[in-house]
């Protein structure tokens, strides 16, 4: 589904090590040098291996890919996810074939969680050697936040243990803001998100030096000359689980170390690590209810994961006069390709303020007013029920072990699951991110415009522009879809009920590819997360892990009914609906308001709902070689 989704006195040693290996160095590098059909490749070191790898995929090539590598062929509908934007060729290879995701499937390719690991392990004695020199850094990427941030802990407690500075940084990357579909309305919050985080750190004699760098493939080498120039020979950073960036980061772990520079990684994102959790037959978990036992039983068991950091200490008094010029340092401007217009800055600053301050003031109010009813209300998109902290764990201003135990707090158990219904209920929705950031560092080509069940990708989509364009704009004539749409483009957020209302729309009612309504959520949410984001789609177009069934559909008017049963929502967001009483808000020109609603301008439905199921379930059927449900 969509995800709307204390000082530490003591802490366990183990919580203090950097990204946790889930084999040895030489089962790691032994995984790689087995990931390959090739005895030629089989035979190469480790790097050049993995030099191989990263750059093959990356390749530009066309469609009509040369390569005697069946498992680098192209999927057979790629041409068409190229043509409609699903793929962007401008910084990514065409959509793989099935027969590759298979290869991930049986572990005959290396993940890139386990390249970094690798390179975590094969380096680990050389980064320990490292002598710190002038500055220790932090690297800010989504966790911008001061408080309970693993690294930004780790890197303070290390320049603290030496008696040198601690600096932090953060890269303006327009090219990887394109790449990831990072909307405008986020880049609007992170840059905003800096402003506050650079003065909470100034009071700590902290600078954070911020700069854009235009080409992303330029960044890694960036980061090196400044580490150089401010004499800097630790790098500390928490771990993402996109490809991109997992594959980056084991390769500057590596040069760094070439450079005498010791880059250490750690996990953070998630309160229970991906690979931690594993099924009784040692596999990873692809439903999320024996995954949710198991990850509460889990944090049951290692109580530790809890706990909090605490905030870095205050640099030394040199840090101000040696390192004067990074505390000049500005917030650059949005990159032009991610600009918002001024009347958009406005709402949108008015809207969503900034900071971590912000997020643990929302949280702090949401479990003293509405945590306890938060099972009994949550679905309602008329209501004010949610936490509305989306933004704040993408962007990293409020972390989610912080909102499970300031949850838990509020329990009359320190049990996950026990206690409280609507404090294990919302505990569970934060438990999502984590089982979705779990699909992603195990199953990564779901980050590669691949359907986690690879055999829906024989199902055939449409690339109906009229239907995409009414469904973006909230002109469907369904009411609950258009309210819903119209919330996303006017506020940049949408309730998490509405979100699998209408992405079941556009995929079952409308049959366009799901990837391109994915692509448009990520394009204009504010709370923009890949791995939620994709999980969700993959959730109701039933193409993803721990899917609703394929020949579940929802029907809006139904779902309309009993989410919105006095038509606020509706009203609140569709103007040229706001007199129209009674039940014939739901589907107004059915209902005897043709006149009122055609005259204001509403339009007719564009498909009728049981034509639509029909087609879908059949074309579905056709696509998994199905005959019946």
């Amino acid at each position: 589904m969509f995800l709307l989704r204390v000082r530490v006195a003591r802490i366990s040693a183990t919580k203090f090590q950097p990204l946790s290996l889930r084999s040895t160095a030489q089962q790691a590098s032994q995984l790689l040098r087995n990931s390959f059909s090739t005895s030629s490749l089989r035979a190469m070191p480790l790097g050049k291996q993995r030099r191989k790898t990263e750059n093959d995929t990356s390749k530009k090539s066309k469609t009509t890919n040369g390569s005697s590598d069946p498992l680098r062929k192209p999927h057979s509908t790629a041409d068409e996810a190229e043509e409609n934007g699903i793929v962007l060729r401008k910084y990514y290879p065409h959509e793989m074939c099935n027969e590759r995701v298979i290869a991930y499937n049986n572990d005959e390719l290396p993940r890139p969680i386990e390249i970094l690991e690798a390179a975590l392990s094969d380096t680990q004695e050389g980064r320990e050697k490292t002598e710190v020199k002038d500055a220790v850094v932090h690297w800010f990427k989504c966790d911008l936040r001061t408080q309970d941030n693993k690294s930004l802990h780790m890197a303070s407690e290390k320049a603290k243990e030496e008696g040198v500075p601690l600096i932090a940084m953060y890269i303006v990357s327009p090219q990887d803001f394109e790449a990831h579909l990072t909307s405008p309305v986020r880049v609007d919050f992170i840059l905003r998100t800096l402003e506050v985080l650079k003065e909470d750190l100034a009071k700590l004699d902290i600078p954070l030096y911020v700069e854009t760098v235009e080409k992303r493939k330029t960044i890694p080498g960036r980061i090196l000359e400044l580490l150089k120039e401010w004499g800097a020979s630790h790098l500390f950073a928490n771990v993402e689980y996109e490809v991109d960036e997992l594959r980056r980061e084991a390769k500057m772990v590596r040069s760094c170390l070439e450079n005498s520079i010791a880059m250490d990684v750690f996990p953070d994102t998630c309160v229970v690590s991906p690979g931690e959790l594993t099924s009784g037959t040692g596999k990873q978990y692809s439903v999320y209810s024996p995954w949710f036992r198991a990850w509460v039983a889990h944090i049951h068991k290692n109580v530790t994961l809890v706990d909090l950091f605490d905030t870095p200490e205050k640099n030394p008094g040199s840090a101000r006069k040696n390192f004067s010029k990074l505390f000049q340092s500005k917030i650059p401007n949005a990159p032009e390709n991610k600009k918002l217009t001024d009347e958009e800055k406005k709402r949108f600053k008015s809207m969503w303020p900034p900071g971590e301050h912000e997020a643990h003031e929302r949280l702090r109010k949401f479990c003293d007013e509405r945590l306890s009813p938060y099972q009994a209300h949550r679905n309602f998109p008329a209501q004010a029920a949610t936490s509305s902290l989306s933004v704040h764990f993408a962007s990293g201003t409020l972390s989610a072990r912080t909102a499970v135990r300031t949850a838990r707090d509020h329990n009359t158990t320190k049990k996950l699951d026990g206690g409280n219904q609507g404090i294990q209920t919302w505990i569970s929705e934060v438990a999502w991110r984590d089982f979705y950031k779990h699909v992603l560092a195990h199953w990564p080509y779901v980050c590669m415009n691949k359907s986690f069940k690879p055999e829906y990708t024989n199902i055939t989509w449409e690339y109906n522009e009229e239907h995409f364009n009414a469904w973006c704009e909230g002109r469907t004539g369904y009411p609950i879809v258009d309210a819903a749409m119209r919330q996303l483009n006017h506020c940049g957020y949408m309730h998490n009920r509405c979100r699998m209302i209408t992405a079941s729309f556009l995929a079952k009612h409308l049959l366009v590819d799901w990837r391109m309504g994915e692509r448009y959520f990520m394009e204009h949410l504010i709370d923009g997360d890949f791995a939620s984001n994709n999980g969700g789609w993959g959730f109701s177009a039933s193409t993803g892990v721990d899917p609703q069934p394929y020949f579940r559909i929802f029907n809006p008017l139904l779902q309309s009914e009993k989410f919105d049963k006095e038509g606020e929502y509706i009203r609140k967001w569709i103007p040229e609906l706001r007199d129209i009483e009674g039940n014939a808000i739901h589907l107004p020109h059915e209902r005897g308001k043709a006149k009122e609603v055609g005259k204001a301008g509403y339009p007719e439905r564009i498909v009728d709902h049981k034509e639509s199921r029909d087609r879908c379930l059949a074309r579905y059927k056709e696509g998994l070689g199905r005959d019946t449900a």
